[in-house]
């Protein structure tokens, strides 16, 4: 999306433009916390217009993706959804992707901003096969919601998080608090945006990161650093797909899964309500006088109250609380595990060798 966007429905009474990498569409329209509840009961939509929309078209496009990306996608049906990694040769995340199975075509939805680089990628990688890469950013963008919005046609992808996908695997516990926040992305022309969104009530971006901190779901951009691998983020749960064939990255996936531990966890803090305000992105998260990790993102949530993920190292007891050190602001935080501290070594180690009998 280009940078000069701005969202027609920012011309919605009451809407207060983002920042950062969400400028273009409203942050809110004048009660957060109000429409972050009407957003998680199904009484609001969200206007996530300003992501990045990518087309892949020709015969090869979904065994081509499938060889490219951590997700097997060759044998996905046509309105099928799901998510996929581009991974360095290293396992570090380098791209991720919501994919929407057309019949003729795979539609991508990427964070603002990343589909000139994904598409450059993508058509680097083309080679001889038979596939098209188009940027559709200029004139396709998302409205986001807990059910499918009526107006907004049938190119809807359903977010698979926080089950766990055929080839996956959870790294969290079972009574998984996403399971209460489904999440469907409307693929609509921009220049349909505002009769899709309807009479909708609508909810910012700030609604958006409540609920979806609430769900311990990552962000591409937040929780995302150089070095950040799937499994710190429980990314195996709907990314990764651990029998699929050769792809960048996967020797890595591998290794950690059944050998090693990620060196890193998320992590949900809890925060000190007393403070009235939220610690920035990238505050550090202190273990005494020791830093263990930082915020990636934080939320005034409507029943839980100041949250915020982070990303810590993997050996941290649980059980301590932590610290938040923002400026001269400290929000002391209670964890709630996501990645729990022995994930991975699935395969376990081995502690001996075979040896042949005596004698045989």
């Amino acid at each position: 999306m280009s940078e000069n966007y701005r969202s027609i429905l920012l011309q919605r009474e009451g809407a207060v433009e983002a920042g950062g990498v969400d400028a273009g569409v409203a942050a809110h329209y004048g009660a957060p916390t109000r429409e972050a509840r009407r957003l998680f009961r199904g009484e609001a939509i969200a206007d996530l217009s300003h992501f990045d929309v990518l087309e892949i078209s020709g015969a090869d496009r979904q065994s081509w993706l499938d060889t490219l990306s951590s997700q097997r996608i060759n044998s996905l049906a046509p309105g099928a959804s799901t998510q996929a990694l581009l991974l360095s040769v290293q396992g570090r995340i380098e791209h991720e992707m919501k994919v929407l199975v057309g019949a003729e075509r795979l539609l991508l939805i990427v964070e603002p901003g990343r589909g000139a680089a994904l598409e450059e990628f993508l058509n680097s990688m083309r080679f001889m096969l038979r596939v098209e890469v188009k940027n559709l950013s200029a004139t396709h963008g998302v409205l986001a919601a807990t059910r499918e919005i009526p107006t907004a046609g049938q190119l809807v992808w359903q977010d698979p998080w926080p089950g766990v996908s055929a080839g996956g695997w959870a790294y969290s516990r079972e009574d998984h608090p996403g399971a209460e926040r489904p999440w469907f992305l409307h693929i609509v022309q921009l220049e349909e945006l505002e009769q899709a969104a309807g009479e909708e009530q609508l909810a910012g971006m700030m609604a958006v990161e409540a609920l979806r901190i609430a769900a311990w779901e990552p962000r591409f951009g937040a929780e995302i650093d150089d070095k950040t691998i799937p499994h710190e983020l429980d990314w195996l749960r709907t990314s990764v797909h651990l029998s699929k064939g050769c792809y960048k990255g996967q020797e890595t996936i591998a290794r950690v899964h059944n050998i090693g531990h990620p060196p890193r966890r998320i992590v949900l803090l809890d925060l000190d309500g007393s403070m009235h305000t939220l610690p920035a992105e990238g505050s550090e998260i202190k273990l005494g006088e020791r830093t263990v990790g930082r915020v990636t993102s934080a939320a005034l949530h409507f029943e839980e109250g100041p949250i915020a993920l982070g990303v810590i190292k993997r050996n941290v007891d649980p059980g301590e609380v932590l610290s938040v050190v923002d400026g001269d602001s400290v929000y002391p935080a209670a964890q709630q595990v996501i990645v729990a501290t022995d994930a991975g070594q699935v395969a376990g180690r081995f502690t001996g060798f075979l040896r042949t009998p005596p004698g045989a």
